[in-house]
């Protein structure tokens, strides 16, 4: 089954060690990554599956690095789904406490890069904890101009579509619209992505082939690339194997050559 996706965008790795990459002559401006592998990565190791989300937590920073070196507008990364909460309570704790033990280590650097940082998902939902460090990252970078560096955390693309409805329903009750009024433009405006680039590439790592509820309004005209490394094993090599493959892919959208 898998042959079938052969040239598709099935990355291959080629190194483990970071080498001087050649200049990227077209690049997309807006990457999504579905980071996935971490529980694998562990399991081959003997190890708990906390261990794998602290690697990938490590190959996340390596990556948002890539990606600003590369110079890349915008990464969307899927960094805890609203199916997520079915894990188990230890597991979902640990993954809760991550986003603090993240930013306290590269917030320093973020800021320097002059990254922003954004978030995407019900974070209202989150502990306390949780939400004080979205805060606390949000407000840090609020001014910088650089690479955008969009976290979906609590997010699902069925929630986001259902939300934006929603809102938009509610401006037409109040009168403030008519139903005549929904575009694709204005919907756009209600989604938890309003204000970025156009999703152009999403990455998803660990050999599975599917979009998992992740922005699945934006990855219609998506360019789709999928690699059998695990999250913790990505690395800044596979990054831009992904960037030059979606330099030689012809995009249409619908139209002709």
């Amino acid at each position: 089954m898998r042959d079938l996706f052969k040239g598709w965008g099935r990355g291959q790795r080629a190194s483990a060690t970071t080498v001087e990459h050649p200049p990227l002559k077209i690049k997309p401006r807006h990457v999504g990554i579905i980071m996935d592998g971490n529980g694998r990565w562990a399991r081959k190791r003997g190890l708990p599956r906390m261990a794998g989300h602290r690697a990938g937590m490590i190959a996340m920073r390596e990556v948002i690095r890539a990606c600003d070196d590369f110079g890349i507008e915008c990464v969307t990364l899927y960094a805890f789904s609203t199916e997520n909460w079915k894990r188990p309570m230890p597991e979902v704790e640990y993954l809760m406490h991550l986003p603090e033990q993240f930013f306290r280590s590269e917030i320093d650097e973020l800021v320097s890069r002059g990254v922003r940082v954004r978030f995407m998902g019900d974070t209202s939902a989150l502990p306390p904890y949780t939400q004080e460090t979205v805060r606390n990252s949000l407000e840090r970078t609020a001014e910088n101009t650089g690479m955008t560096v969009n976290f979906a955390l609590n997010y699902g693309g069925r929630a986001e579509l259902m939300s934006a409805m929603s809102r938009f329903a509610q401006a037409v009750a109040k009168g403030d619209l008519g139903v005549e009024d929904l575009t694709e433009e204005r919907f756009e405006s209600y989604l938890d992505t309003a204000g970025l680039p156009p999703l152009d590439l999403v990455i998803r790592t660990s050999g599975e082939i599917r979009l998992s509820n992740f922005l699945i309004w934006q990855a219609a005209y998506a360019e789709l690339w999928f690699t059998d490394v695990l999250w913790p094993d990505f690395r800044k090599d596979d990054l831009y194997q992904a960037i030059l493959d979606f330099g030689g892919r012809k995009r249409r959208y619908g139209d002709v050559e």
